[in-house]
């Protein structure tokens, strides 16, 4: 989104510059800008009249790359994890040396993958079937040519360079690995394929190999060492296998990879823009990204691309490119930017792909709830000004909503809790969720629980015991950092796992005990390194140097810390839905917050407490103020904070409408207010000056 932003500001910057340069100002002299990009959609710029006036020349400059042959399915599967094994596994029996990449949608996915071709494919698979069937090694065949006989070799085991085979031939090699390129002319575009697909007829076990296969998976929540796993050759006489997302679409080029497998989907956020819900949804991938990922078949040699869906598929459905980040993401951030540039008419900046009206519209809201913008426009009705809070704001590089808890955390000593609170969320949430205990267990150090069982015998119950002992200690730790501010929120959850790093100086062994990822904890240390430098550059009265070893924050604090996260997500409230719904209101009491609804605003549909909070043990609370809301089988709140009633009608005046005043018994005058679109009554409060 930077990016855009600092093209809209150059085509102005040229325009700017030639008239000057044409005046002969200052000597100034005429600006050239070159715009490069491998997968950049054209038109928005040179079709773009609002960003260039006259369409600028388009140099295309093929990139150096090999052939690399692509192959659609005939049919179309909805089981792509089940096609992407047997297709992984055709390919490393039936075709000569060279790696494979893999593209899968999500962390999970790739973990199965890596599991079930390691269990069939691993080197410790191969040598254990080979003791079972009391087969001699393949050097066995030694011996047959010294004798004279004939030695068959298969294609994956044959020593064979990329330049002693053209991969694009019309020659066996180069038809589809499945074998059945007389139906491939066949294109049909269906979606469920008409052959089993279950578990026991992948047809895994009619690939036979005994070149052992090296499988690396690699996903951004990887560790950073793990992840360059993918860069180191592997061992020798062993076939390389990277299972991947789409980080390795673009970002980087992995050597001697020949074959690519491509799901043709990823996993993406999608914002709705009006009720601000997001869900995490597989879609199709653009053709753009279709090219990306069989071009990394092409790198060190020619090679194959072979595509899990139909061309048909292809051609129908997909979309020429993916949709510009500033189409999918919140753009507040984006509009305080250009607001403290003195850019004030923001729907009439020349924008590459411009946001539609609605999107600015909510964002300059968000703004003013939050007190970056003047609630009146101004005079000559380009959009409402930044203010002195706004300006302080953007002297972040972080999210709006984050930016202003660091402006106003400067009282009763929590600036430091909130730049460590600020710096965990802008990394994302370092705990390991229990679903992801299986995946640690095989990388867990077996040493540590070697004592507990040294007793067990069998090793079928050694197993199951160390899954219990440490799912045992996953919730312990879990209850250890929930317990700081008495399970009050999810945030201080966090804060208490980035303290406890801290004071123990960090390092791998304090995150495997406490499960969370290494990759995240270092990040968020250096991010508050970062912020604590902004914050003492540009608030000379503010002390936040870098504070390694934090002492846990008092009641007071904590108060303040929940009252501040309020104030920078004023907008995200909810209230359970029996205080506020004549339907709802049953009168019972809740033990805790599992399965009670809440209304929050702006979101039609009822939401709930995510069974991951620490929360979802405890009673629940009338109101709380959540991070995000997210769409699965249920709409879910995240990063819930318990929230007490009187202090929306301060922190939140322009989201209130008040009653007419009421004198009470003693002579006071009180006002009862209503807060956000629904009205929901909070209580009375002194009449607003």
């Amino acid at each position: 989104m930077n990016t855009d932003i600092l093209i809209g500001v150059l085509s102005r910057v040229i325009k700017l510059r030639e008239e000057m340069w044409v005046q002969d100002k200052d000597n100034v002299k005429p600006l050239r800008l070159v715009i490069m990009s491998a997968t950049l959609r054209v038109s928005d710029f040179a079709e773009n009249t609002t960003l260039f006036p006259k369409p600028p020349p388009i140099i295309n400059v093929p990139g150096r790359s090999h052939p690399v042959t692509v192959h659609f399915s005939r049919r179309t599967s909805s089981d792509y994890v089940t096609d992407t094994i047997r297709k992984a596994s055709k390919i490393h029996a039936r075709l000569p040396p060279g790696g494979i990449l893999i593209f899968l949608t999500g962390q999970n996915e790739i973990s199965g993958v890596c599991r079930k071709l390691e269990a069939r494919y691993g080197a410790k698979a191969l040598a254990e079937r080979k003791k079972r069937r009391g087969v001699l090694p393949v050097r066995a065949n030694v011996a047959a040519e010294e004798s004279g006989q004939k030695v068959t070799v298969a294609p994956a085991q044959a020593d064979v360079e990329a330049e002693d085979v053209d991969l694009g031939a019309e020659e066996e090699l180069a038809l589809d690995v499945d074998d059945n390129t007389a139906e491939a002319i066949q294109d049909d575009e269906a979606l469920d394929s008409d052959e089993d697909m279950n578990d026991e007829n992948l047809g895994i076990d009619k690939e036979e190999s005994e070149v052992p296969m090296h499988v690396v998976p690699l996903y951004a929540l990887l560790p950073s060492e793990k992840q360059m796993k993918v860069f180191e050759p592997p061992p020798e006489g062993s076939r390389l296998v990277v299972v991947s997302t789409n980080v390795a679409e673009t970002s980087l080029t992995i050597p001697g990879i020949r074959y690519v497998v491509d799901c043709g989907r990823a996993k993406e956020r999608r914002y709705d823009v009006a009720n601000g819900v997001q869900a995490f949804q597989v879609s199709w991938i653009s053709k753009a990204s279709a090219a990306q990922r069989a071009g990394r078949a092409g790198r060190t040699g020619p090679g194959h691309c072979y595509r899990l869906y139909s061309s048909a598929l292809f051609e129908s459905y997909f979309e020429q490119f993916s949709q510009p980040e500033i189409l999918r993401m919140p753009i507040e951030g984006v509009v305080l930017q250009m607001k403290s540039m003195h850019i004030d008419a923001v729907v009439n900046f020349p924008f590459p792909t411009p946001p539609d009206r609605f999107s600015l519209k909510k964002a300059e809201d968000v703004l003013k709830h939050l007190g970056a913008l003047t609630s009146e426009k101004s005079p000559t009705d380009l959009g409402s000004k930044i203010t002195e809070i706004g300006r302080a704001m953007s002297l972040f590089p972080l999210s709006p909503r984050f930016s202003r808890m660091l402006v106003s955390g400067r009282q009763h000593g929590c600036l430091p809790y909130i730049i460590a609170i600020v710096s965990a969320l802008s990394v994302g949430d370092p705990f390991l969720r229990e679903e992801a205990l299986a995946a640690a267990e095989d990388e867990s150090d077996e040493e540590s629980e070697s004592d507990e069982l040294a007793h067990l015998t069998s090793e079928a119950v050694r197993a199951k015991e160390a899954r219990r002992l440490r799912r045992k200690a996953f919730f312990q730790s879990q209850e250890t950092h929930a317990s700081l501010g008495n399970h009050a929120s999810d945030v201080f959850r966090m804060l208490s796992v980035v303290g406890a790093y801290e004071y123990a100086g960090g390092g791998h062994q304090f995150c495997a005990e406490h499960f969370v990822r290494p990759k995240a904890m270092e990040e968020i240390h250096k991010l508050r390194a970062q912020i604590s430098s902004i914050v003492q550059t540009n608030f000379s009265d503010a002390s936040a140097g870098f504070e390694a070893n934090l002492l846990p924050p008092n009641a007071l604090q904590l108060k303040v810390l929940r009252q501040l996260l309020t104030a920078g997500f004023i907008d995200q409230i909810a209230v359970r839905k029996d205080k506020v719904s004549k339907e709802a209101a049953t009168g019972r009491q809740f033990t805790t917050s599992r399965g009670v609804p809440y209304r929050a605003l702006g979101v039609d549909d009822d939401v709930y407490i995510h069974p991951s909070s620490v929360l979802a043990g405890q009673p629940p609370p009338d109101f709380v103020v959540y991070l995000e809301v997210v769409r699965t089988s249920k709409v879910w709140l995240k990063g819930v904070t318990v929230v007490n009633a009187a202090w929306l009608s301060s922190l939140g005046k322009s989201m209130c409408t008040y009653s007419k005043p009421i004198k009470t018994a003693d002579g006071k005058l009180l006002v009862i207010p209503h807060f956000g679109p629904g009205g929901w009554e909070l209580p009375p409060v002194s009449p607003p000056q």
